[in-house]
């Protein structure tokens, strides 16, 4: 009785089969025809062979075997710089121009600010993205802050790469309240 017989006899389910053994020439033509049902690429060379077992074959049918059924890879570019650069003026005039398009008719109101700053902050954020600056991540922040006398100071802390990553910052002051947007190109590979 030979052994696919055997593995048939056993009763189906989980622990009385007996999975196939890959180091017998029937079966491991058996195993890699099942698995190229099962996967999408195509496999070559995996007919029996005559009077060969598995130990006989050579480095480069195993290396074509194996290449055939391994996902596709794609190799690294090692490119370290982007192919359109930030240009932080271009991005200064933008936001310049959107802060006092949106707030040069705004009185203070210090319960719509804030809706306002993430209105205004979206809208440059689009903006900014659509000059195409490539392999750049953006982070915009907008502040509006009433005038009452007061001084102020705003910091920021960032890990930063002085070569690619740069910020920009405009400023509209209205007779109410001062709005600040702080706009940070962060390279990333």
């Amino acid at each position: 009785m030979d052994k696919h017989a055997k593995a048939s006899k056993l009763p189906s389910g989980g622990k009385g089969e007996r999975r196939l053994s890959m180091f017998e020439k029937d079966n491991y033509t058996q195993i890699v025809k099942d698995r190229m049902r099962s996967s999408s690429h195509e496999v070559h060379g995996t007919e029996p062979m005559d009077d060969e077992s598995f130990a006989e074959f050579g480095k480069s049918e195993i290396f074509t075997l194996r290449t055939s059924m391994a996902k596709i890879r794609y190799a690294n570019t090692y490119k370290m710089e982007p192919y359109r650069k930030f240009q932080a003026h271009l991005v200064r005039n933008k936001a310049q121009h959107i802060l006092t398009q949106r707030l040069q008719e705004t009185k203070y109101n210090g319960a719509t600010s804030s809706f306002l700053c993430n209105s205004i902050s979206e809208e440059i954020l689009t903006a900014v993205k659509d000059m195409g600056f490539d392999r750049y991540k953006y982070v915009v922040t907008v502040l509006i802050l009433q005038k009452t006398g007061q001084a102020i100071k705003i910091s920021s802390r960032w890990v930063w790469d002085v070569a690619r990553d740069n910020w920009v910052s405009a400023k509209c002051e209205t007779e109410s309240f001062v709005s600040l947007a702080l706009i940070m190109a962060c390279y990333y590979e």
